[in-house]
Order: structure tokens, then sequence, then C-alpha cells
């Protein structure tokens, strides 16, 4: 189920439990540092940015996460805003030695990074479906390369886990593409995420879903958290629609002009 790019949250593990720096960068990721244009497997940069477009201090970068995330409309009619809508910027959840997510201030190498919540009420058989995006910005290319490293070690490590009280993730399965595998040419690195997800309330198991890429120094990303009526086919439509948004608005504000 691979879309066009995926993981923050709220509370205390959150809609979307998936953004850590530290670890080292994946195999499938392309070489470049320091903010300048990396190419991924085909030679070519998914992005031509212009560098003086690019993010260098927080004000820019949480004025760049607030145009290029999603909205309500980008995943697709019926979805719509849940309170809290946006999360701090100065919250990053991490994945701690027992599995279980906590929410930490973001490390030095992140200029700005902001969740938005979203929500399919219940209604013709369905139950809530539970959507997430997020946007986050590191100073270097390199520091977006760790953060997609650790989300992939963190799959492995923990199979199952507890996003807050009585709710939880598992069977977790992921796989990582770097562009020009697998016909990937949309970002220079993406990661796919499945699995079930069980709460006291609605309930589980369901389809569980996570997606995020990487390009240049940003990071975005969709989850969503299944109930009842829900298929893996439709829970893919609505976080294919998100991402390709945010790809697309990622293009409009950092590429060259002309």
């Amino acid at each position: 189920m691979l879309a066009t790019a995926c993981g923050g949250s709220d509370g205390g593990g959150g809609d979307a439990a998936k953004k850590r720096p530290s670890a080292s960068p994946s195999a499938s990721t392309a070489a470049g540092k320091d903010g300048k244009e990396s190419p991924g497997a085909t030679g070519e940069p998914v992005i031509d940015a212009d560098p003086a477009r690019l993010p260098t201090t927080r004000k820019a970068a949480l004025d760049l996460t607030g145009r290029v995330i999603a909205d309500p409309e980008d995943f697709g009619p019926g979805v719509v805003a849940r309170s809290p809508y946006e999360s701090g910027p100065d919250t990053w959840p991490v994945l701690d030695a027992d599995c279980v997510w906590q929410q930490r201030e973001p490390g030095r190498g992140v200029l700005a990074t902001l969740t938005r919540s979203f929500e399919v009420p219940a209604g013709r058989g369905k139950g809530p479906l539970r959507l997430a995006a997020i946007v986050t910005v590191h100073r270097t290319d390199d520091g977006a390369r760790w953060e997609m490293a650790e989300s992939l070690e963190e799959s492995m490590r923990c199979p199952t886990q507890q996003l807050r009280q009585g709710e939880f993730i598992g069977g977790l399965g992921a796989g990582a593409l770097a562009r020009g595998e697998a016909n990937q040419v949309n970002s220079e690195d993406t990661l796919v995420e499945s699995g079930e997800y069980r709460s006291a309330e609605p309930g589980g198991p369901y389809p569980y879903f996570w997606e995020q890429d990487q390009i240049l120094r940003f990071t975005f990303a969709v989850t969503a958290k299944g109930a009842k009526g829900w298929t893996d086919d439709e829970i893919g439509d609505l976080g294919v629609r998100a991402q390709s948004a945010m790809l697309m608005r990622l293009h409009e504000a950092v590429e060259k002009k002309g």
C-alpha cells in the first residue's frame, strides 16, 4: 500500500506516533547533506530546490509546515478536524525502551514540526476513523534521513506499541523504498507500516496504516487508526490523497521558479 508520502501526536502517543531523530541513515537513502539537493536512485533530485527558499530558521520552518500540511479536504469528503486540531510546536513523540510512546521536546536538529488530527465521524455502519498528518523540517538532509532510519528500526524493535493508555498497535510490518526502487519516484525515501489497531473504544482489531516520506530536509506523513467497517483499501485511498496534496505543496514552497 504505497502512496506518495507518512508520523506526530497529541497527548501520550496520539493519532500519529512516528517521528524522532536519532539513528543512522538507512542503506536505501541517497547521499548528500547540509541542505544540498540529494539525488535518489535515479540520479536526479526529487525537487529542484531553490536554496534561498529552503527554511534555515525556526520562524521560516514554522511558516512552511503550516503551508504544506494537509487540511481535512485533502483527505476527501466527510473528513473533519478533531479537537485539538494541531499539536504544540514543541512536542515530539519518542518510543521508549518499553515500547510506549512518550512526549518530549524536539532535538536541536529539528527546526519545526506540526501534527494535525482529523476524523471521519461514525455513520452508515462504520465507526469513527481517526487520521493525522505530520510535517517536520530538519536543519539538514541528514537529520531527515536519520528520522526515517529510526522509524524503520522502531517497527522491528517494537512490533507492538502503546500509543496511550488503553490504545495499542500491533502485528506491525514495515517496508522501505528508495527513489527508483519498485517504481517509487515521488520521494528520496519512503516507509510504509501496517498492522492492527486496538483500543478500549472502539475496540478492534482494526486496520492500522502509516506512511512517511523524506525529501531533502523534510519529512511528511499520514497515519490512520481504523474502525468498524473500514477496509485497508479505503484507508489507503485517504492517505494517498493527503500525501499527494502535501507533496505538491512542498514542490510549490521550495522549487526553483521559472
